[in-house]
């Protein structure tokens, strides 16, 4: 449904995306997340044809952005993050503006105008002046105008950008619905906004593409060590020194060192310590209890910190500038 090949994008010197490609099937809800200044949004805008790439080709539906533009577009509906909205007018007589922009007419108009307001729940606004509304309901007024005609891509860029908690929720779940019938890409710069919402997740960082993939994928390929947070008593006498020693003796640990926070009861022996897996072990929970009660420590609590999106996605946006870097996952 989309499919972008090799497109490249300079301002002058900066080079702003440089030969991203990627592919979203129909039906598919994918983000597209990066820091700001990542080529997002620059991106988004050669997508929807609002800028030419210097090099690569953007195709909608089928449809080839260059050779037909009017065409192309017409198969896309795009929410800008600052949603080009008329203040003066109802949000009904904005709608019935943006439809028949896109050739809705006749019979079909009424039915279009009904249907996006619906989808986007603001039939019970649609008399009303937009600029007397909510920024969260001006957000669904947006969207409402993105959809009044039907199309079967939806580009939505930081769309919960501005709003409170309650209306990033109702947010969410108007883009869960669409889901179901169009293939949608949300923009953002905000990770749990991507991760609550999408099924797979784009990673950009210095204009170009560093990951792709389900989150589940892309966590399993994060790298970086395994990390155990570890509570043990020891002789009080003896300190943390000696728990830092045990763990750090157990086959297959890099190295030990002490938490940044300590537990309340540390003078009566109690002590966090982070313990750091070598290269390429799994899971040492029972080599690090083992290790531990023979030598005289009590375990009290024993945490295997995995990888997470977020320590993937601030390892990327740290290593954006590094020439050799291998793109992680294997989507698009």
């Amino acid at each position: 449904m989309i499919l972008i090949r090799e497109i490249s994008k300079s301002f002058g010197p900066i080079r702003a995306v440089e030969r991203v490609s990627f592919e979203l099937p129909a039906g598919q809800i994918a983000g597209l997340l990066g820091p700001n200044g990542a080529g997002k949004s620059t991106t988004i805008r050669m997508m929807t044809g609002f800028l030419t790439p210097d090099s690569g080709s953007v195709s909608i539906a089928g449809i080839d952005m260059k050779s037909s533009p009017a065409r192309a577009k017409a198969q896309i509906g795009y929410l800008p993050e600052n949603a080009p909205i008329y203040p003066e007018m109802s949000v009904k007589g904005y709608l019935k503006h943006r439809a028949k922009l896109f050739g809705v007419a006749g019979r079909d108009l009424s039915a279009a105008l009904d249907k996006a307001m619906s989808q986007t729940r603001i039939a019970d606004v649609s008399r009303r002046r937009v600029g007397q509304l909510s920024k969260g309901y001006k957000q669904r007024v947006g969207l409402a105008a993105a959809l009044v005609h039907n199309p079967p891509v939806l580009i939505l860029d930081e769309p919960t950008n501005g709003l409170d908690p309650s209306q990033i929720r109702e947010s969410r779940s108007l883009i869960r619905d669409l889901a179901h019938e169009k293939t949608l890409l949300l923009c953002s710069h905000i990770l749990p906004e991507v991760e609550r919402t999408c099924e797979r997740v784009i990673v950009m960082a210095g204009g170009q593409i560093r990951a792709d993939g389900t989150p589940k994928q892309l966590i399993t390929q994060a790298p970086g060590p395994v990390r155990y947070a570890v509570e043990v008593r020891t002789n009080p006498s003896a300190g943390i020194e000696h728990a830092l020693r045990v763990l750090a003796s157990v086959p297959g640990v890099a190295n030990s060192s002490p938490a940044d926070s300590q537990p309340e009861d540390s003078a009566q022996g109690w002590s966090r310590v982070m313990v750091e897996a070598s290269a390429g072990e799994t899971d040492l929970r029972e080599a690090i209890a083992a290790t531990a009660e023979d030598r005289g420590l009590f375990v009290r609590e024993l945490t295997r910190n995995t990888a997470s999106l977020e320590s993937l996605f601030i390892h990327l946006v740290d290593t954006a500038n590094d020439p050799s870097y291998t793109r992680i996952g294997g989507v698009g």
